[in-house]
This record gives structure tokens, C-alpha cells and sequence, in this order.
């Protein structure tokens, strides 16, 4: 690829920040959008715009993400760049998986139904010529982000002795280590050019359930690891009041519903391309809480 320049959205985010420090590394001219300015200007000269803008904590959603994909597809027509999205398993509701590029939308909570149409204006952008790819990844991990779930919720008893589980200890969920799909996207983006104008591409990541994660977490540490419930009661009384609390409850069936992603053509694409083991996930959180591991 000749033009290496890339307006990264959203640089300051999980997803963009990850993006835009793979990257650079990958030796791409790193550009960040400042919220509020001429996206259309800021992407002039770009060969890809990645979009990590998402409105924190839910908020909004219905209204803020149908803007700013207007504004996206708007500068990617201006520009030329190709658009590489962060997709997520919102929009596959509660079927049996794997879930991939053939599974069919159907999102059962009203975040599903935002997330399902802006994918289908992509889609129809690709269909109209623009060059696309939706990244699809399950919910993000990284030991020094305090705002993920595994260390909000899952992790933050752990000192005690203690996990707790977001639904059945045995269910299977689909995780993505933040570094790991940082250089996913970079190597994704170099192979842009020669892919068809539009793309869904699953990446597996980590795969685990509480229980196995109890498991790795007690080896490591030598000492059994106690699992308890997540309180979804105390969402529910606050729900009325707390927008967070409303939205989180309203996801809780993906705690509940087994899933994977189906990374069959990422692997296609990006042979050899090593994640992280949930060994590797478990000691970089348990370092970082000075607790050590037995090995």
C-alpha cells in the first residue's frame, strides 16, 4: 500500500486507541479526529479511516450512533478512504453459534437494533461503491483498563479470593484483548486494498467462562478462588434512575446465552496471527494487582 495515512476516530477510546498504536507501529501515518471539527477535512488525504467513536456508556445511543455514522460514511465519500468499524455480537441476539459473517441479525435488546442498522448503512455504503470492513470482536480485555468489565466486576473481588460470575459459571463468552485486536486491525488494514468493497470479519479473540477463568486464576495464584453471582437484582432497583445501570441490564442475556465468534477468515487472511492464551490474559491482571503468581 502506498498512502499509509489513517484518521483514526475515537483515538482516545478502547477500540481507537488500540487501533491507532498498532498502527503506528505497523508504520501507518497516525492522524486523530478532534471531536466536533470538519471530519470531512480531517480525513482528506487519508487511505483509511478507522471508527472508534462510541458514545460512553451507552448514552444515547439511538440518537448519537445513526449521527455519527452519517458523518462517517459523509467523509469517507469525501475523501475516498476506506472505513474499517469495530462490530460487536449485539445483533445476533440470542441464536446457537458460532456467530459470523453468515449469522443473521437478529438482536433481540435495543442496542442490537441500533447496532444492526448502522452495519446495514455500511453495508449498503459498500454496496454504492465505498470500501468497508466491520471487524467483529466480543467484549474488551485489557489488564491497565479499568473500565472493562472483567476488571469493574468479574476481577475486583479477586484480592479476596473472590470472582464473580455475570451468569452461568459454564457459559462460554467471547472475549477480544485489546492489544491482540489492535494488531488485527493493522494487519487487516494493510490487506484493504485487495479485499471486495465490503467485509465482516470475525476475530475469535479469547474464548472462556467464569469457571474457567476461576480455574486459571486459582492455579496461578495456588490457592482455591471462590465464584459468586453478580447482584443483576441491584441493577434492576436502580435501572429507574441510572442510565448505565438500565442499558447493562438490558445486555444481560449475553452473559447467559454460550457464544463464540467464528474467526475463520480472519485466520484465512492473517495466517500464524498469535493472541494472547487466557493464562497470558490472567497473569498480566493479577500483576498489575501485585499479586503474584505460583506458576
Amino acid at each position: 500500500m502506498g498512502n499509509k495515512r489513517v484518521l483514526v476516530l475515537g483515538a482516545g477510546g478502547n477500540f481507537g486507541g488500540a487501533a491507532a498504536a498498532a498502527l503506528a507501529a505497523a508504520g501507518w501515518q497516525v492522524a486523530s479526529y478532534a471531536r466536533g471539527t470538519d471530519m470531512a477535512a480531517a480525513a482528506k488525504g487519508a487511505a483509511l479511516i478507522v471508527n472508534g467513536l462510541n458514545p460512553p456508556n451507552y448514552h444515547a445511543w439511538a440518537r448519537l450512533i445513526p449521527e455519527i455514522t452519517v458523518s462517517v460514511l459523509g467523509a469517507t465519500r469525501a475523501s475516498g478512504a476506506a472505513v474499517l468499524v469495530p462490530g460487536n455480537v449485539y445483533v445476533f441476539g440470542t441464536q446457537t453459534g458460532p456467530w459470523g459473517a453468515n449469522t443473521p441479525h437478529r438482536p433481540v435488546a435495543r442496542k442490537g437494533v441500533v447496532r444492526a442498522e448502522m452495519e446495514a448503512r455500511y453495508r449498503d455504503a459498500a454496496a454504492g461503491g465505498q470500501q468497508v470492513m466491520i471487524l467483529r470482536a466480543g467484549d474488551f480485555v485489557a489488564a491497565g483498563n479499568a473500565g472493562t468489565i472483567l476488571n469493574i466486576v468479574m476481577l475486583k473481588g479477586i484480592a479476596k479470593g473472590r470472582i464473580t460470575a455475570m451468569g452461568p459459571v459454564g457459559a462460554a463468552h467471547a472475549w477480544a484483548d485489546l492489544d491482540d485486536l489492535g494488531r488485527a486491525t493493522a494487519a487487516l488494514a494493510a490487506l484493504m486494498p485487495s479485499l471486495p468493497a465490503f467485509n465482516d470479519i470475525g476475530f475469535a479473540g479469547l474464548t472462556f467462562s467464569a469457571a474457567e477463568l476461576v480455574a486459571e486464576v486459582g492455579r496461578q495464584l495456588g490457592r482455591e478462588v471462590n465464584i459468586r453471582q453478580f447482584p443483576w437484582w441491584a441493577l434492576q432497583l436502580a435501572a429507574p434512575v441510572w442510565e448505565l445501570g438500565r442499558e447493562l441490564t438490558e445486555m444481560r442475556y449475553l452473559y447467559e446465552v454460550p457464544h463464540t465468534i467464528d474467526g475463520t477468515d480472519f485466520a484465512r487472511l492473517v495466517p500464524g496471527f498469535q493472541g494472547k492464551t487466557l493464562a497470558q490474559l490472567v497473569a498480566e491482571h493479577l500483576a498489575l494487582r501485585g499479586l503474584g503468581a505460583s506458576g
